[in-house]
């Protein structure tokens, strides 16, 4: 068994002479059981802040445009995966991962409290003052006439939001960046197998929590209320904290021992400001001779190494080289999350737009003192974000099926793809998704020509297509077939390939990366909203999209995981085959 730092705490679990375990969570099982539910748990509150947001903000008295609610949410989602990275350097240098996780609960629970408080009157007018009434626009406004020019007012209440979200956004980043490996470091001496099948859980817990939240509390909040509906997430919050507090005493912790961040720029720093050329006298030897050398060539990072005159060991400077040969993954990874993050934003916008169907069927027979509880049953239209559980149910019942069926039988056959394989398959299924969206709005655009039904979803009416939100299934489907392949690959990726000292970085530049493709997102959706495109500039209602063309907007976002799929294809290969030579070359390192 490899050596333990020597303030790592390691539970005793297993007392000596006891039996072989016959599983590879064999006395790691409450530890893992812990990360699950506190993932679990924190998935309930993260999705009861994001999957109505847009609705919450449409809804009054808020009176957001359905543009201006989007890109918030985008927004809120880039800032909670840009931070991840320096929630990792934070634990890698300073705190460790357990108390990293602890500090940022804390955060993330200070910026939920602040949403039940803006949905009680006294506070929100406390907080946010009294709303400014809305200005009168010219009819030419709403024709999208070039020639005038329209007032409209600044979102209400949009410090106050902004700042609670920011605070959720950096609690939830930092949380991600550490619990997965956190979660993976009590696996990670029973081998890759046992890492492997950690990251199918964890994921399958991630969904768990989110059909908690989009099948509950999504109802509570559109058909209830939102204080509500903000109470529950936040409670799960405070017992997902607790959870993992509690765990303490079966957690596998290690301290701090350095940032890889701080180490990487150094070594850049060294590489770039020395104006010596890496070089070792056996090597000159060998060219004064005409002899050929087997070693590798040289790079800019090699200077930084000790025996070629730098200051830093070996390993520190090879693992800084893995970081950038794991980047262009990353990299090409941004537009799959770009089409991701539509699944909460627009593809949501679009439902609201769609006949949704009513819970509870109207009684034909009442009498007058009925009338207003008969309005009340009406309206109880299924929650539009209820079309993202299709999503995460399909998750739920294709990763068991996964974990305990395919992948062995793959992987007897010698058949198990590789993380970037499963990759490009994800990038391929989230393609179809958007395309599937683009004819989808295409043909709601030509429903609504004939005219459209007044829907009350929530306290907003939406002028909404005579076609059934059914519709939207494929997408979503497609969807979360893609997660199954890209998203647990990715996090899979993410950790296998990254050095040991660089885990909680590399997980943090995973979601850093994820956070660029939100942004990509929201940075799209601003240019489609401009005058000069159009696509996305219409106010006629707070959806904002029926005078839109957001069939255009997915055409492209279509395009562009097209063409990335085909470079990332390319980088894969690529990748694989510098793996490969690694390989190779450590093997001829060893005999020699």
């Amino acid at each position: 068994m490899g050596s333990r730092h020597i303030n790592e705490h390691t539970p005793l679990l297993e007392p000596p002479g006891s039996r072989s375990p016959i599983s590879v969570f064999q006395g790691r099982r409450l530890a893992c059981a812990a990360i699950l539910l506190t993932e679990s748990l924190e998935r309930v509150a993260f999705y009861g802040i994001t999957s109505n947001l847009v609705l919450f903000l449409n809804g009054n008295p808020f009176l957001w445009e359905g543009t201006q609610a989007s890109q918030a949410l985008l927004l809120f989602m880039g800032v909670t995966y840009l931070v991840s990275p320096f929630g990792g350097w934070i634990a890698d240098a300073c705190l460790g991962k357990f108390a990293t996780i602890i500090c940022s609960f804390i955060l993330y629970f200070v910026g939920m409290l602040m949403f039940p408080f803006i949905t009680v009157t006294d506070f929100r007018i406390a907080l946010c003052h009294d709303m400014k009434p809305l200005p009168l626009m010219p009819p030419e406004c709403f024709n999208m006439s070039s020639n005038v020019t329209c007032p409209y007012r600044q979102p209400y209440c949009a410090p106050v939001v902004f700042s609670g979200l920011v605070l959720i956004a950096i609690g939830v980043g930092s949380v991600k960046a550490n619990i997965t490996p956190f979660g993976a470091d009590q696996v990670k001496d029973r081998g890759p197998e046992a890492t492997r099948r950690f990251f199918n859980w964890f994921y399958w817990c991630i969904n768990l929590g989110a059909i908690l939240s989009l099948g509950g509390v999504a109802y509570i909040q559109q058909n209830i209320g939102f204080e509500l509906g903000y109470i529950i997430p936040t409670v799960c919050l405070g017992v997902s904290f607790l959870v993992f507090v509690c765990g303490r005493t079966v957690f596998i912790t290690k301290p701090a021992d350095g940032s890889a961040f701080t180490d990487m720029f150094r070594i850049l720093g060294h590489s770039l400001c020395s104006s010596k050329q890496p070089s070792e006298p056996s090597l000159l030897r060998n060219e004064v001779k005409g002899v050929s050398s087997s070693r590798p060539k040289l790079g800019l990072l090699d200077s930084a190494k000790e025996r070629y005159g730098g200051r830093f060991p070996e390993e520190k400077v090879e693992e800084v080289k893995a970081l950038f040969k794991i980047i262009p993954v990353f990299l090409a990874l941004i537009p799959y999350w770009t089409v991701y993050f539509q699944m909460q934003t627009t593809y949501v916008l679009q439902s609201l737009h769609l006949r949704i169907p009513a819970i509870f069927s109207k009684s034909s027979e009442g009498n007058s003192s009925n009338i207003s509880a008969l309005h009340t049953v009406s309206n109880t239209k299924l929650p539009a974000a209820w079309l993202t559980m299709f999503d995460a149910l399909l998750i739920l019942l294709l990763i068991p099926l996964k974990d305990k069926v395919v992948d062995p039988i793959l992987k007897r056959r010698g058949l198990l793809p590789s993380s970037l394989k499963r990759i490009a398959v994800g990038m391929f299924f989230v393609m179809w998704s958007v395309v599937a969206a683009g004819i989808l709005e295409t043909k709601r655009l030509d429903v609504i020509k004939n005219g459209t039904i007044d829907q009350v979803i929530g306290n907003v009416t939406y002028n909404a297509a005579d076609l059934s939100v059914w519709w939207q299934i494929p997408q979503y489907v497609l969807i979360g077939i893609s997660e199954i392949f890209a998203s647990i690959a990715g996090l899979e990726f993410a950790y296998s390939a990254a050095p040991k000292s660089m885990q909680s970085a590399i997980m943090g530049l995973f979601f850093f990366f994820s956070g660029i493709g939100s942004f990509v997102g929201s940075g799209l959706l601003a240019l489609v909203s401009t005058k000069a495109v159009g696509w996305m500039s219409c106010h006629k209602d707070f959806g904002n999209i029926n005078g839109c063309s957001l069939n255009y907007y997915f055409f492209l976002l279509a395009g562009i995981q097209g063409v990335t799929l085909l470079l990332f294809l390319i980088v894969s290969v690529k990748y694989d085959k510098q793996k490969n030579r690694s390989g190779v070359q450590r093997q001829n390192a060893a005999s020699s």
